[in-house]
This record gives structure tokens, C-alpha cells and sequence, in this order.
């Protein structure tokens, strides 16, 4: 079923028309400007008890591939495929939208695959097909099983995304409540779907794996969000034979296949740097993203690959955000072969919660949203949003890197040389969280550490920061209020926060 989008009118009956509307994100960033395509609003927040949806297709996104040259798939949570056409022009009467699957349970992913598309249902991998040439599947053909599915509300199976080794990735949350049935293979892991149509299990400890991703060296990485033994978002790297937190699903180590044995008991009640030390299995995430600072709930992964087109940030990873609607910014770097880094924030305002990411050929980053199953600070339940680059970017960090007595900071322009080198323009205090089977857990153990010096490179586009008293595996977050760029401009956000897991 293909259609053209008019402003109000029904589509063939039951199906209602969505609306395609030009619209300004208030505070989204300086520099960006955002179209968007939704449905339901509201005058109100989507945690307002008045509020309400509005009518239409419920463009609850769960799912999103670039098809190009003008289209992009998305799959939404009520189990449909859409292929969505003229998205890159401004014009909304020029866009249609084209119905390709249905009846599917709640598809979490959407993938392109050689002549087909393959989706993440809750029982299976499933690989779509249009065999005949009508523009609509007719194979609906099982490409991958074998995890445990329990009709548990938080049961949900995520993916596929492919590494730069060619490898698809499928992960699952834990069940939650008394009727969870986590014991049983795989919940709560990583998985790698193989041709024959089975799964190897790869990785253990997650609980809400919504979003994953590559960085330009093809390696996979994985979001997972706050709850039980999970005591703030963190990114982690997906290999082979680790533990990362939530021990919930960790009885399937007994099951055949499993790639890891916990050697110790799981370390509850010590602090997240004791457990890591004591339990050799346990790998810390590469980037933890403190709580409400940096969001509350991360969703997909999105590398930064588009030639300086969407700013100076490429190589980067862009996190989406559920609850705060925003997206995020992740600097990655190898120390001791193992990867770990800083976040920034990025992107904000956005009317839903941010749930999938995707980058056009043209630099256009897509943000698809839907509020189902949580909410979030937006007054609207779904939708689709366009951003693209529009003018110059305010004054930022762009990365910040360890170094063995502290921080090299690099900028996205010139820093104004004396407001640079004062060390009172500076403050640095790090934290650690409980590792427990609570639901989150507080910035504990809280220590501050002295700028001893800042020197600023010839250029001024990099500031050395000198740090006593640094802590491996503790977040070290910098504030660096007092900064101004050559032109005087104050820092977009002042604040960054960095995992230091290995001192270089």
C-alpha cells in the first residue's frame, strides 16, 4: 500500500492519515535545525495525567534503516514496516509512505540484507521478502531462534545490527517480576545470530539492552539502562566470554553454548570499583553515564561517520536518550586495549523519547520516538524527526583524553588563552555507585581533585590538564565553568564525564 501524504483525510479505511509538519525544536542545539513528522501532541507533558494522544498512525518507532537515495524504513512497536519516501525534501505533500510489512510482535530492530529485511521479533530473527515484485512482503521466513520467551511484559529482544565483521547481534532483556523466568537461556545476554539459523551466546549481564551500534573499527556496542544491579546507564563494549552487571540471567552460564563461568560469587554490596576487582569475569562498561546529568535511560547507538557534515564530530558515538528525549555524545578511546571514554551532552527537546537514531548519505540524522511502555519530557507520544546541520556550532569539548597525570581536553575552536591556563577555570570530582541488586544506586564514594596546572597548546584548540589523586575505575567529572573561546563565548555545556577505568 503506497500513499500520499495530505495534510488530513483517511488512508483506505481504518488506517488515519499521518500528518507531516515543518517544525523549529526549541533548545535542541544551536547550529541544527530539526523537520518533524508526528501525530499525537498535546499541550501538556506525556507524565500529565490529562494528557492524550492524538489520532493517526501510530508511528511508534522501534526500528530504522537508511534505504536511500530519498527513503527510510522504520518498523514500529505495533508489529508494521514502513518505507517512508521524499524524506530528505522540505515540501510534506511530497512524501508518501508505503505500508511493506505487518502482524508482527513488537519488532525492536530493522536491518537491509541482500534482497531482504531482516527484524527482531520477541520469538525469533525474522528475515521479510517481497518476492513477487507488489511491494509488500510475502516471506515471512524465521532466520534466527533459540532465546527464551516467557510472555513477560519486559521480555524484549533487540537488533540485529551487524559488526564490521559481519556478524548480526540479538539482545534480550530479563523478565521482570514474580512470573520472570530468567533462569532459562538467554535472557538478559548478547547474541550472535549464525547462517544455520541458531544463536551463540556471547555475553552476560544485561537488563534492558535497548540500543547497539558500531564505531568505525567495526566493534559493537551495547546501552543498557538504570534498574536492578544496574546503577546507571553504561555503554559496553559486546565481546566474547564477559560479564557486564546484572547477574538476573546468569544461570544460563550452566547451559550448553555458554562462553563464561563466574569464578566467584557476584560481590554484592561493595563498591562498583571493589566488584570489578574482585569478580575477574566482570568487564566495566567503557562509558557510564551519571544519572539525570546524562540522561536516564539510553537507547540506540549511532556512529558519527559523515565527513565533518553533521559537525567536527566524527568517530564519535551519538547515545539516544528515552526519559530526558535528547541524544547524547560519546568520545571512545583505547587505554590498555580496552575501550573507555567520555559523554557529553548533545541533543535535547525533542518531543518523545528518543529510541532510534539513523544518518542519511546528505549528513540528516534521523530520530525516530515513542514514549510506549515509559515516558518521557516530551508532550508528544511518537514521531519521526529530521536533523540536519544549519549554521556554526557553539563552543564545545569535543573529546577528552587520559593521560597518566590527567586530561588532555580538545576543543571545536580556540579557547581564550588566560581564561584556558587558570586552573580556577577547572573543578574535578569523581564517584563510584554501589554495586547491589537495588534499583539504581547514588554517586557514592565522592572525591575532589586539585587542577594542578593547564596549558594551553599553540593553537588553542587543546588544553593539558594536570590532576592529582586519579582513580581507576571511577567517573571523573570535569566542570570547566570559567572556560570562554576566543570570540568570549561560554561553553555550550561546561560539563563532561569521563571513565577512567586504566590510567594511561
Amino acid at each position: 500500500m503506497t500513499v500520499s501524504i495530505r495534510r488530513r483525510g483517511p488512508i483506505f479505511g481504518s488506517l488515519a492519515l499521518l500528518l507531516l509538519l515543518p517544525w523549529s525544536l526549541s533548545g535542541i542545539e544551536p547550529g541544527y535545525k530539526a523537520f518533524a513528522i508526528y501525530t499525537a501532541s498535546s499541550p501538556s507533558s506525556s507524565r500529565d495525567t490529562t494528557w492524550k494522544p492524538g489520532d493517526g498512525v501510530t508511528l511508534e518507532v522501534s526500528g530504522m534503516t537508511w534505504l536511500g537515495p530519498d527513503r527510510i524504513g522504520v518498523a514500529v512497536r505495533k508489529g508494521e514496516v514502513w518505507f517512508i519516501d521524499g524524506v530528505l525534501g522540505d515540501d510534506p505533500a511530497k512524501i508518501t509512505y508505503h505500508r511493506f510489512a505487518s502482524g508482527l510482535h513488537e519488532p525492536l530492530g530493522l536491518l537491509q540484507d541482500g534482497d531482504g529485511y531482516l527484524v527482531v521479533q520477541r520469538t525469533e530473527m525474522t528475515r521479510l521478502r517481497d518476492t513477487d515484485g507488489d511491494g509488500v512482503a510475502d516471506e515471512y521466513l524465521t532466520a534466527a531462534r533459540g532465546w527464551n520467551v516467557s510472555g513477560n511484559y519486559h521480555g524484549y529482544a533487540y537488533g540485529p545490527e551487524r559488526d564490521g565483521r559481519g556478524n548480526l547481534w540479538v539482545t534480550t532483556n530479563v523478565d521482570m517480576g514474580e512470573r520472570a523466568n530468567n533462569p532459562a537461556p538467554w535472557r538478559g545476554w548478547a547474541l550472535i545470530a549464525n547462517p544455520d539459523g541458531s544463536v551463540s551466546p556471547m555475553a552476560a549481564g544485561l537488563r534492558s539492552p535497548c540500543g547497539m551500534g558500531v564505531n568505525l573499527a567495526g566493534d559493537m556496542f551495547v546501552s543498557d539502562q538504570q534498574g536492578t544491579w544496574v546503577p546507571t546507564t553504561p555503554i559496553h563494549h559486546l565481546k566474547k566470554g564477559v560479564f557486564f552487571t546484572n547477574p538476573e540471567g546468569i544461570a544460563a552460564q550452566e547451559a550448553p553454548g555458554s562462553p563464561l563461568k563466574l569464578s566467584q560469587p557476584i560481590p554484592e554490596g561493595k563498591t562498583y570499583a571493589e566488584a570489578v576487582r574482585a569478580l575477574p569475569e566482570m568487564a566495566p562498561p567503557a562509558v557510564w553515564l551519571p544519572y539525570n546529568k546524562m540522561g536516564r535511560s539510553a537507547t540506540d547507538i549511532q556512529v558519527i561517520d559523515q565527513g565533518g557534515k553533521f559537525g567536527p564530530f566524527d568517530g564519535q558515538l551519538l547515545v539516544g536518550e528515552f526519559t530526558n528525549s535528547g541524544v547524547n555524545r560519546v568520545f571512545l578511546e583505547k587505554v590498555g586495549g580496552e575501550y573507555q571514554g567520555a559523554c557529553f551532552p548533545f541533543l535535547s527537546g525533542f518531543p518523545a523519547a528518543v529510541v532510534r537514531l539513523a544518518f542519511a548519505p546528505d549528513g540528516s540524522l534521523f530520530v525516530g520516538m515513542t514514549n510506549r511502555g515509559w515516558s518521557s519530557l516530551g508532550n508528544r507520544s511518537y514521531g519521526l524527526v529530521r536533523v540536519r546541520r544549519d549554521g556554526d556550532l557553539p563552543f564545545a569539548i569535543r573529546e577528552m583524553r587520559a593521560r597518566s597525570d590527567g586530561f588532555d581536553l580538545v576543543f571545536t575552536e580556540p579557547v581564550d588563552p588566560k581564561a584556558a591556563g587558570d586552573p580556577a577555570s577547572y573543578a574535578m570530582e569523581s564517584h563510584t555507585y554501589l554495586y547491589s541488586g537495588a534499583y539504581g544506586s547514588d554517586e557514592i564514594d565522592k572525591k575532589a581533585h586539585p587542577i594542578q596546572s593547564a596549558t594551553v597548546a599553540d593553537d588553542g584548540l587543546r588544553v593539558r590538564l594536570q590532576v592529582g589523586g586519579l582513580r581507576e575505575l571511577y567517573v571523573h567529572a570535569l566542570r570547566a565553568e570559567g572556560l570562554r573561546s576566543r570570540k568570549g563565548q561560554p561553553l555550550r555545556y561546561p560539563d563532561a564525564y569521563y571513565t577512567l577505568n586504566r590510567i594511561p
